[in-house]
């Protein structure tokens, strides 16, 4: 694919991220020169942002949505047969009524492997500047191929998915009316199914509707969790912005999955993931957790890093972290009361590198239950999709010629 292609996504990935810190507040000169009043302004505005409403989804200028192309993109997304042995889709690791998500731990792999990180929600990833826990991505065009083709995922090969679409008279046709094109593209494929998923955003929450003036939204248990979550807590200074993410990379103690000690097919996995994505000799054969944001610039102090997730839906996709350690709210908060300890007192592999946000709270029971109240606030009412039927294959030969081969044994 071509400089000038890719660059309108590039730019809307940036433009994304750009969005969603800015709906929360105007944007702050930097000037030398800025006037004293302004330079009051901006003492003034100075931390995180707030939280704030979210609005509507970027569209990238050279992605647009149509609705025929939506309505490809969510066959698409159901359709297992863009992958590697027809078995494992988008869908196989994103289900509707499990916060299309996965809810264990790891993320479903493809037959004969184990994935090696928690699945992440579809809804309200159209935000996201990056995507994957690490941002190995910058947009969904580019993270719908990166998982089809992924070893531990879809493990697909281009040319043997393309074939397949050729072979459907169905996807022909709306390849066709959306594209253009005399037969399916798998490039097309990857731009459909980010335009579906760019509708799968929720934009009514209580939290939505208490920002937006509605104070009966949120309860009183709730409205306190929130000066908890701004305050004493200090959730805020990560999960900020109207998308309740600053989508920056952090380490705050996620203790490793003990999985690893005792699935040796997830060993396996993880070894092959440090493998493929240019691991140090050492720390192939030595790593014992997940490093995280390294992986993108090999710099040590990354190590143990990752994404920011939203806290937007997230009364659905439980368990929770890059390695789904904790299976309820209750747990994440109480790990962050401890300073980034897990029941046990274990942390992160790599404390030199733990955030200096992270630190003991000291809320009391009735804090903890609070801020779970306001938590549940980020969440408006499940979105479930009926799966479409999927398009046949044509048949390679009519009945009347099978008739004729099977006469002629």
């Amino acid at each position: 694919m071509s400089i000038k292609k890719i660059a309108p996504t590039l730019v809307a990935a940036a433009v994304a991220t750009a969005l969603v810190a800015c709906q929360a507040q105007e944007t702050k000169s930097d000037n030398a020169g800025t006037s004293g009043k302004s330079m009051a302004a901006k003492t003034a505005q100075a931390g995180p942002p707030p939280l704030a409403p979210l609005g509507p989804p970027p569209i990238p200028p050279d992605n647009k949505n149509t609705p025929e192309k939506v309505e490809l993109g969510k066959i698409l997304f159901f359709d297992a047969r863009l992958g590697g042995d027809a078995s494992t889709g988008c869908s196989t690791c994103h289900e509707p009524d499990q916060g299309w998500a996965w809810a264990e731990d790891f993320s479903r792999g493809y037959p004969g492997t184990v994935h090696w990180r928690n699945s992440q929600t579809i809804i309200n990833s159209a935000y996201y500047g990056r995507n994957f826990w690490a941002g190995s991505v910058p947009s969904l065009e580019k993270q719908a191929p990166s998982a089809a083709k992924g070893g531990v995922a879809g493990n697909g090969e281009n040319d043997i998915m393309e074939a397949r679409l050729a072979l459907i008279p169905e996807y022909r046709k709306r390849f066709k009316e959306v594209y253009g094109t005399e037969w399916p593209l798998i490039g097309d494929a990857w731009g459909a199914i980010a335009a579906f998923e760019r509708t799968l955003v929720q934009r009514d929450t209580p939290l939505d509707k208490y920002l937006q003036g509605d104070k009966s939204a949120l309860t009183e248990q709730q409205v306190k969790g929130m000066a908890l979550f701004n305050g004493k807590a200090g959730c805020i200074q990560c999960h900020n912005g109207a998308l309740a993410s600053d989508q920056d990379y952090h380490n705050i103690g996620v203790p490793p999955s003990k999985r690893w000690e005792e699935d040796g097919l997830a060993q396996v996995t993880f070894r092959f993931e440090q493998y493929a994505k240019g691991q140090t000799e050492e720390g192939y054969r030595k790593a014992k957790s997940d490093w995280g944001f390294y992986y993108r610039g090999k710099n040590k102090w990354d190590r143990g890093k990752f994404r920011t997730p939203s806290l937007r839906y997230t009364a659905y996709t439980a368990p929770y972290m890059h390695n789904g350690v904790f299976y309820t709210m209750e747990e994440v908060v109480d790990f962050y009361n401890r300073g980034g300890f897990d029941e046990d007192g274990r942390t992160t592999n790599f404390p030199e590198n733990k955030s200096k946000l992270i630190k003991p709270l000291g809320l009391t029971d009735e804090e903890k239950e609070d801020l779970v109240a306001f938590l549940e606030a980020f969440s408006g009412e499940e979105i479930l999709m009926e799966k479409p039927k999927m398009p046949a294959y044509a048949p390679l030969f009519t009945k009347a010629e099978l008739e004729a081969a099977q006469e002629a044994k």
